[in-house]
């Protein structure tokens, strides 16, 4: 029977470790990212050009909040945030 002691260079208990590691890296730096865009959001993205009563409404809104005129129902805006998170659970 060969005793060696704690000094054997064939011994490291991280090894196994450090191995798993440089593989995990080298299999990712292999993988490449891949994006699809469904045909459906590809016409959302086509239709940059919001329609002209859209276009309107959000031109009326602006111009009442640079005058100061446009005013929030704190009310209501608590109860559609209250639907919209009680409707996403």
């Amino acid at each position: 029977m060969k005793i060696q002691g704690p000094n054997n260079s064939n011994f490291n208990p991280y090894q196994k470790q450090l191995n798993k590691q440089a593989e995990i890296k080298k299999d990712m730096q292999s993988k490449e990212d891949n994006l699809q865009i469904s045909d459906q959001a590809k016409q959302l993205q086509g239709s940059d050009n919001p329609s002209a009563l859209r276009q309107k409404h959000v031109d009326e809104i602006k111009q009442s909040v640079q005058s100061g005129q446009y005013k929030v129902d704190p009310q209501t805006t608590a109860k559609k945030m209250l639907n919209f998170w009680n409707s996403q659970g």
